[in-house]
């Protein structure tokens, strides 16, 4: 698995394209060939998958119990807003109308890399989620990494 990190600030054409950062793009596996899933994150931005590590997903979501109601509605979700995507000559993907509009995409995004996906978020947006986060990062990283 390719891991995804780091952040970058991209316009976004009128055609809702963007540019994956080169070092995002030098993080996919040859198995990704070059392709990504997206949908819909949990919070209002864009989940970017890689092919390899979505079909992992897929697995995962094939394994659950399907007779489970919330097991369905969480699969139907993420798979109603799924969308294959490949990179063109320049390196960029198209968003889909949709996707941009729940992630209140437009004119520009922030793509940032999440170990497993890429992340794409209006800039705003992100630093609302921000905001709306504590402060104290020493706590956070103790009460989620502490045992």
């Amino acid at each position: 698995m390719g891991s995804f990190k780091g952040q970058a600030d991209y316009s976004v054409d009128k055609k809702g394209r963007i540019a994956i950062p080169a070092k995002m793009r030098l993080a996919l596996r040859p198995e990704a060939v070059g392709t990504f899933t997206m949908t819909r994150g949990f919070e209002p931005c864009i989940y970017l998958y890689p092919l390899d590590e979505w079909l992992r997903k897929e697995s995962q979501y094939a394994s659950l119990n399907q007779y489970d109601r919330r097991v369905r509605h969480l699969v139907r979700t993420i798979l109603m807003w799924a969308d294959e995507v490949t990179l063109d000559a320049q390196g960029r993907i198209g968003l889909s109308k949709p996707l941009m509009d729940y992630a209140t995409i437009t004119a520009r995004a922030l793509i940032i890399g999440a170990m497993d996906r890429i992340e794409i978020w209006d800039p705003d947006a992100f630093q609302k989620y921000l905001k709306d986060q504590p402060d104290d990062h020493e706590a956070l990283a103790e009460s989620v990494m502490g045992s």
